[in-house]
């Protein structure tokens, strides 16, 4: 029985494409692994940043890292980026809210994830509820992902998606037509 090629997605890797990035120029570090992800600003204890992403997963650091580049410099001082966070069990009320918040982070990280070549799977992250991710919700981030793709992407997010273009994908830059909601967890070949 042939054996499985290693990924090549390793938390290991990402951690090193990120902190080679980032940690000097911004004080800022990716860390694995904890339970749940969380963003926790440098203190008296840290001397950096730190995105912390759950599990090892690779998607966990995509999506946390996008939560980085879409926060401003103040946010940056905050655990968690100061933002809300309802756990899963979210009411459909809260959920819409949580949906309103996340297209940003979620279209950053459908970017990382094709440059990565990385499936990308929208996240409602309210599973006990059995709300997933709406046809709006899911609508509206391919809009935002169609607008930083014309307009130009945040500084860090450029910096990133081009790190990982670079690693994963050389002298193949993205296109716009990779994004489309049937086909968005297809891997870019």
């Amino acid at each position: 029985m042939p054996s499985t090629p290693p990924s090549i997605h390793t938390p290991d890797q990402v951690i090193s494409l990120f902190n080679q990035q980032f940690l000097a120029s911004h004080n800022t570090q990716l860390v694995c692994c904890e339970k749940e992800p969380i963003y926790r600003p440098a203190d008296a204890c840290h001397p950096h940043h730190r995105i912390i992403f759950a599990h090892g997963f690779f998607a966990s650091a995509l999506h946390e890292i996008a939560h980085w580049c879409v926060a401003g410099k103040e946010r940056r001082l905050l655990e968690d980026f100061g933002y809300w966070y309802q756990p899963d069990g979210r009411t459909a009320e809260q959920q819409a809210e949580f949906e309103k918040v996340e297209v940003k982070p979620q279209a950053l990280e459908w970017i990382f994830s094709q440059s990565a070549l990385f499936p990308f799977h929208f996240s409602a992250d309210n599973l006990t509820s059995g709300l997933g991710a709406s046809q709006a919700f899911q609508q509206a981030v391919l809009a935002q992902v169609q607008a930083y793709l014309t307009n130009g992407l945040p500084t860090r997010a450029q910096c990133w998606s081009d790190c990982l273009i670079k690693h994963f994908r050389p002298n193949k830059p993205l296109q716009a037509d990779e994004f489309i909601l049937e086909q968005q967890s297809e891997v870019f070949t």
